[in-house]
C-alpha cells in the first residue's frame, strides 16, 4: 500500500484527562446539567493519525481495544468529530478536501482505558478536529472549532483546545486555559466495572431528591488556588462520588488507599469508574501502586503524569 504524501497525513496525540474538581450545578430544561470543573491533561494517550484519501467516505480502524468494545464505527467520537468538521467545513465554503481527496482515514492506536472517564473517546475525536483543521489550514478557526467540538460532547472542548489545564463551566464549552504546573505524578486505579455517564447523573439526582439536597450553589475560587498544586489539592471534589459510593462501595476504598499512601488528592475521575491519586513523587506513587495490588487486586492499575 502506497502512503500519502506527508502534506495529506497528520499525527498526533489525544491525551488523557483527569478532573481536579467537578461539580454539578442546576438541570437545563434540556436535561443537559450545568458544570464546574477543572480539567487536568495526562500523558496518558492515545495515537491518531488522520490521513486524505483516494476511497470516499469516513473510514476508522483501531488497535488496542477488543474487537466490538467501542461500539459501531458511525458512533464511535472519532468518527462523528470527522462528520461534524466536514459539515462545517462545507458551511464555510470548502468545496473539496486538501489534495483532491476522496475521503478521511482515521487510525487509533488505543492506550486510554475505555470507559472509565478519563475522557479517552473525546480526546480522539478532539484530535480528529485538529488534525483536519491543520491540513486544510485551519479553515474554521478556534471561534467555530470549540462550539463544534463542545457540541460533541462536554470534554471534546477542552481537548480541542490543546492545554495542559482548563477552568470549564456551562457544558464544559465555556473554558479558561491556564498555566502549566510542575509535572505531578498521577496512578489512575479503574476497578473491574464501568460506570454508564447517563445513569450516574440520573443517580446524583436520585441522592439529592433522598437527601434533600439541592444542586451545588455558587462557589468563590480563588485565582492564586488556581496556579500552585497546594491550592488546588484544596479544591478537590467531585459531586458524584456522594452518590456512586453507596452503589460501589469499592471506589470509596480505593480513595483511602491512594491518601494512606501519600496521595496529595483522590478522586474519582469524571463519572467514573477510574480513581485517580495525585503524587509529588514516584517513589509515593509506587508504594501506593503495592498497597492498591494488595488490597484491590482486581484493580487495573496505570502510572503516568501531569502533562507538561
Amino acid at each position: 500500500m502506497t502512503h500519502p504524501p506527508e502534506t495529506l497525513r497528520w499525527e498526533g496525540r489525544a491525551p488523557a484527562k483527569v478532573n481536579l474538581f467537578l461539580r454539578v450545578l442546576a438541570r437545563e430544561e434540556s436535561g443537559f446539567h450545568q458544570i464546574e470543573t477543572l480539567f487536568q491533561a495526562l500523558e496518558l494517550s492515545d495515537s491518531i493519525r488522520v490521513e486524505l484519501v483516494d476511497r470516499p467516505g469516513i473510514h476508522l480502524d483501531v488497535d488496542g481495544a477488543e474487537e466490538g468494545s467501542l461500539g459501531p464505527m458511525e458512533k464511535n467520537l472519532a468518527v462523528k468529530g470527522a462528520r461534524a468538521w466536514l459539515e462545517a467545513y462545507r458551511e464555510v465554503g470548502g468545496t473539496a478536501l486538501a489534495g483532491g481527496a476522496g475521503g478521511i482515514q482515521i487510525h487509533l492506536e488505543k492506550k486510554i482505558p475505555h470507559g472509565g472517564g478519563l475522557g479517552g473517546g473525546s480526546s480522539d475525536a478532539a484530535a480528529v478536529l485538529r488534525g483536519l483543521e491543520e491540513l486544510h489550514q485551519h479553515p474554521l478557526g478556534r471561534e467555530r472549532l470549540i462550539p463544534l467540538a463542545a457540541g460533541l460532547g462536554a470534554d471534546v472542548a477542552f481537548f480541542a483546545l490543546d492545554v495542559s489545564r482548563a477552568l470549564a463551566w456551562g457544558r464544559g464549552d465555556r473554558l479558561l486555559p491556564l498555566s502549566t504546573l510542575p509535572v505531578r505524578s498521577v496512578l489512575l486505579a479503574r476497578p473491574p466495572f464501568r460506570i454508564s455517564t447517563p445513569w450516574a447523573y440520573e443517580e446524583l439526582a436520585r441522592h439529592r431528591s433522598r437527601e434533600r439536597l439541592t444542586h451545588a450553589g455558587g462557589k468563590v475560587v480563588d485565582a492564586v488556588e488556581l496556579e500552585s498544586w497546594p491550592g488546588m489539592v484544596g479544591l478537590g471534589e467531585n459531586a458524584f462520588e456522594g452518590a456512586l459510593d453507596p452503589r460501589y462501595p469499592q471506589l470509596a476504598l480505593i480513595r483511602s488507599t491512594l491518601l494512606g499512601a501519600g496521595a496529595e488528592v483522590a478522586l474519582l475521575s469524571g463519572s467514573g469508574s477510574t480513581v485517580f491519586g495525585l503524587f509529588p513523587d514516584e517513589e509515593l506513587l509506587a508504594q501506593a501502586m503495592t498497597a492498591l495490588t494488595r488490597e484491590h487486586p482486581d484493580c487495573m492499575l496505570t502510572s503516568t503524569r501531569t502533562a507538561g
